[in-house]
C-alpha cells in the first residue's frame, strides 16, 4: 500500500475512499440529454448508458459523469431543478417499457436525426405518450408491491406529485401566484388535494417510479462491469420547485444567488435561485439535504457538489436588483470556514457516495485545505492552473493535490479548440513550446488529453466531446455547436448539444477506442 493509500485509509477522510479505492480513476463526463441511439426518442435516454458502459470498460474508463438529471419542468438546464430528488421523465426509455413495441416510438425517431435536442417538442410528445401509457398499463402497474415499497420510502415523491398537478391545474404559473390555500396548505388541505387529484398525482408518482427501477437498473449494470457513475448535485434549486413550495421557511426568497463582477463578466451574475435559510436547515439536521443524498445514492457512487464556495460563503443579490449590489454571507468572513466545515461534514458522514467538488474561481487556499482535510476532491481544469502572480506560467499537473479531479474543460467553458484560438490558447501553446495554429492539431490535443490522465489527482475525466474532436467526423463542423452551456446568456444554443454520432457509432469507431487507450497508457 502507497503512502497515499495509507493516509487515505487510515485517517479521517472518511469510509467512502476505501469503496471507491484510492487509486486513479478515469472518465467521462456528458449530459445524458446529449446521447442518443437507435432506440432512443429524440433525447439521450437512462438505457443509452449501457452500451456507454460497455464501451467505457471497453476502452479502460471507469467513471461516467453525468450533469444533473432532475426535472426541470419546461426549462432545459439541468440546474433549475423544479425538485431535489425527482428525475426528468424525459430520460426514460420507452422501449424497455412492459408492453411497449418499437412501432409504438416510429413518430419520434425524426427527432433524433436534429443536431440539437428538440427539448420542448420531446417533452410534448414523451408526456403525451406516457399519459396514454398510463391510462393502459398504470392500473396494473400501481398495484405491484415494488411500487407500494417506492412510495413508502420517498415520502417527498407524493408533495412533488401534488405540486406538479397543481402546476398543471394552474397553467404553469408560479406557486407564488396560486391562490392563498395552494400556497401554503394546511395539513388537512394537502390531503384533501391529494383525494381531489389522486389520479393525476399517481401518474407523476408513476412516472418518478419508472425513473428510478430504469436507472437503478443502470447502475446495477454499471457497477458490475466495473464503472463508477457519478452523478451532480446542484447547490440551488429553482424558487419555483415543489421544495421551495413544501418547506418555504428552510429559503431565503428575498435573495438571488449569483457571482459578483470579476475579469470575466463585468455585471456580475445573478442565478435567480434562492439562497438558504441554513439556521433552519440546521435546527432539522440538515434533513432536506440529508434525503437529497439519499435518494441520490440509489443511482451514483460519486456526486459533484455544485459550487462548493457557496457552502462557505455565498453571494446574495436583493431581489431585482443588479449583482452590483450584492453581499457575501454570512457577512462576517471569520464564519466562513466554520460555516462551510460544518455543513459538509454533515453531508460527508451522512452518504457512502465520495463528493468531488466544483471549487472552480476566487476560492481561499483555506477553503480548499478544509475540502483536502475533509476528504473532498477538489477541481483542476488545466488551462486556469497557473502560477500565483504570473498568469503566463501553468503549473505542472504533476504537482496538483492527488485529493482532486483533473479536466481540460468543463460544461461552462469553451471547448479545447475554442479556447485553443483565443490569445489563453497561445499562451499555452508557448508554454509547451508548441507553434500555434488556429485548429488544435490532433497530436497537440492527445498530449493535452494524455496530460490530463497522467497528473496527480485521484481522479482524470473529461468531457465525452473531447475524445470525439480527435477525429472531425465525430464532432461539427462549427465548433461552437460543441459547447454545453455559455454561462451569462440565455437562447436555443444552451443545454441543446447533442453529440453527433449515436452510441452505437460511437462504439464501434476502432480508431476513437485506439486513441483512448493510448492516452491511458
Amino acid at each position: 500500500m502507497t503512502q497515499l493509500e495509507e493516509k487515505l485509509f487510515h485517517s479521517s477522510l472518511g469510509p467512502q475512499w476505501s469503496q471507491i479505492g484510492a487509486h486513479h480513476h478515469h472518465g467521462i463526463d456528458l449530459p445524458l440529454s446529449a446521447l442518443h441511439s437507435e432506440n432512443s426518442c429524440g433525447i439521450g435516454e437512462f438505457y443509452d448508458l449501457i452500451p456507454l458502459i460497455d464501451w467505457c470498460k471497453e476502452v479502460g474508463f471507469d467513471v461516467i459523469q453525468l450533469l444533473p438529471i432532475n426535472d426541470t419542468g419546461d426549462d432545459p438546464s439541468p440546474y433549475f431543478a423544479l425538485s431535489a430528488m425527482a428525475l426528468s421523465p424525459l430520460f426514460l426509455s420507452l422501449y424497455k417499457l412492459p408492453g411497449v413495441k418499437k412501432s409504438d416510438l416510429s413518430s419520434f425517431l425524426p427527432m433524433n436525426r436534429l443536431a440539437k435536442v428538440p427539448y420542448h417538442d420531446v417533452q410534448s410528445h414523451k408526456l403525451l405518450f406516457l399519459r396514454t401509457y398510463f391510462e393502459k398499463k398504470g392500473a396494473r402497474i400501481v398495484k405491484e408491491e415494488s411500487f407500494s415499497i417506492f412510495v413508502d420510502e420517498n415520502p417527498w415523491v407524493e408533495t412533488y406529485a401534488l405540486f406538479k398537478v397543481l402546476k398543471d391545474v394552474m397553467a404553469k404559473n408560479h406557486w407564488k401566484t396560486w391562490p392563498q390555500e395552494l400556497q401554503a396548505p394546511t395539513e388537512k388541505q394537502f390531503d384533501a388535494l391529494i383525494e381531489k387529484y389522486w389520479i393525476d398525482v399517481c401518474f407523476y408518482i408513476f412516472l418518478q417510479y419508472l425513473c428510478f427501477e430504469q436507472l437503478c437498473a443502470v447502475k446495477k449494470y454499471a457497477n458490475k462491469k466495473g464503472v463508477l457513475i457519478k452523478g451532480d448535485i446542484p447547490i440551488l434549486i429553482s424558487p419555483d420547485s415543489a421544495d421551495v413550495w413544501k418547506y418555504t421557511d428552510e429559503f431565503d426568497l428575498s435573495f438571488s444567488a449569483g457571482a459578483p463582477p470579476d475579469a470575466y463578466n463585468e455585471n456580475g451574475q445573478v442565478w435567480g435561485l434562492p439562497i438558504f435559510h441554513w439556521e433552519v436547515m440546521k435546527e432539522r439536521g440538515f434533513d432536506w439535504w440529508k434525503t437529497r443524498l439519499d435518494y441520490a445514492q440509489n443511482f451514483y457512487d460519486l456526486y459533484r457538489i455544485d459550487h462548493v464556495l457557496g457552502f462557505f460563503r455565498i453571494f446574495a443579490i436583493p431581489l431585482g436588483k443588479s449583482a452590483k449590489n450584492g453581499l457575501f454571507l454570512p457577512a462576517d468572513k471569520a464564519e466562513w470556514l466554520p460555516h462551510g466545515r460544518e455543513i459538509l461534514s454533515v453531508l460527508c458522514d451522512h452518504s457512502p457516495m465520495l463528493p468531488i467538488a466544483e471549487d472552480l474561481g476566487a476560492v481561499p487556499d483555506s477553503v480548499r485545505t478544509a475540502l483536502t482535510d475533509l476528504g473532498i476532491c477538489g477541481t483542476k481544469v488545466m488551462r486556469w492552473e497557473k502560477r500565483k502572480n504570473n498568469t503566463e506560467t501553468f503549473i505542472d499537473p504533476l504537482h496538483y493535490n492527488p485529493i482532486s479531479m483533473t479536466t481540460v474543460s468543463t460544461h461552462d467553458s469553451e471547448t479545447l479548440q475554442l479556447w485553443w484560438q483565443g490569445e489563453e490558447g497561445k499562451s499555452f501553446a508557448h508554454h509547451k513550446g508548441w507553434h500555434h495554429n488556429d485548429i488544435l492539431s490532433k497530436a497537440q490535443r492527445r498530449e493535452i488529453l494524455w496530460d490530463s490522465h497522467h497528473s496527480s489527482s485521484l481522479f482524470h475525466i473529461n468531457l465525452i466531446g473531447e475524445y470525439l474532436a480527435l477525429f472531425p467526423e465525430l464532432v461539427w463542423d462549427n465548433p461552437q455547436d460543441e459547447r454545453i452551456n455559455i454561462p451569462g446568456t440565455v437562447g436555443p444554443h444552451n443545454w441543446t448539444y447533442r453529440i453527433r454520432p449515436s452510441v452505437e457509432e460511437l462504439s464501434s469507431h476502432p480508431l476513437l477506442k485506439q486513441e483512448i487507450e493510448k492516452i491511458l497508457e
